[in-house]
């Protein structure tokens, strides 16, 4: 397992970072709740969520430690170490404006679902991520990795291997191709493909869990390479937990993120 940071006697929040996730358009405000939910749990300091919708809720009723805003002032926030964004985002004119903002501040970014997906529409916006110098993860899906390339999900599927490395360097960003063994390339070139997990997580939220694990360890100083490899491996390792249990259908990304808060401490 990668290091993980000690935490010393006389820790504060302050230590551990602020986590900003950005999402919830109309009908996907679950999502951003989901992702902000596992940055909290798996150690992040403070978690902000800005949510995009207008009737968007004020406090999370089953995590009111989360602090809720509009997407635009959760954007603006002092003080945030890392931003997630595009869980449930949408990819409308104002959602691209989100994601042009996250990529001119220069802080740790997480890209997943529709900020990939307007990424993969926009040159310009690619433009702005090989020009950050803070780092950057991605998370695609097949199916975003073919729109990212200007391919076909099969031609993706037919040699990840390849697919993921055309993303590294097309993007210049530490990167991950979803799936049944979990790819994962490293800045440098190095490539890691992820043996845990199963088919009973298929369900809805899974990517966004996972999105909040690699934040909230982003936030705690480690690099996005380590980080993202172990909440990858842990993300998985979770699930397979579940399933010793007898679980193997009807698994949540709850279920998960309470999973996976377990096993790091037991590592930890």
């Amino acid at each position: 397992m990668v290091n993980f940071p000690e935490r010393p006697h006389d820790s504060h929040k302050g230590l551990f970072g602020t986590v900003a996730v950005i999402g919830g358009a109309e009908g996907m405000v679950g999502a951003p709740l989901i992702a902000g939910r596992a940055a909290l749990k798996l150690g992040a300091g403070c978690v902000r969520v800005g949510l995009l919708a207008e009737n968007a809720p004020i406090v999370d009723m089953l995590q009111p430690e989360l602090m809720l805003h509009s997407a635009s002032a959760a954007l603006k926030q002092h003080g945030v170490n890392v931003i997630a964004i595009g869980c449930g985002l949408g990819t409308s004119i104002a959602a691209q404006k989100l994601l042009y903002g996250a990529l001119k501040r220069d802080v740790a970014l997480v890209l997943d679902a529709d900020a990939l997906n307007l990424l993969a529409r926009h040159a310009d916006l690619q433009d702005d991520l090989c020009n950050r110098k803070a780092p950057t993860v991605l998370t695609p899906h097949p199916g975003e990795a073919a729109r990212l390339l200007g391919c076909s999900t099969n031609e993706i599927q037919v040699d990840r291997v390849a697919a993921i490395r055309n993303l590294s360097q097309k993007f210049a960003c530490t990167t991950m191709l979803k799936g049944a063994d979990s790819l994962c390339a490293t800045r440098n070139g190095n490539l890691f493909m992820n043996k845990t997990g199963n088919p009973g997580m298929s369900s809805a939220g899974m990517g966004d869990a996972l999105t909040g694990m690699i934040a909230a360890l982003v936030a705690q100083e480690m690099t996005a390479d380590d980080a993202l490899l172990l909440a990858v491996h842990l993300h998985g390792a979770a699930g397979d937990a579940l399933t010793e249990q007898g679980i193997t259908i009807g698994m949540t990304a709850t279920d998960v993120t309470e999973w996976a808060r377990w096993l790091l401490n037991q590592w930890k």
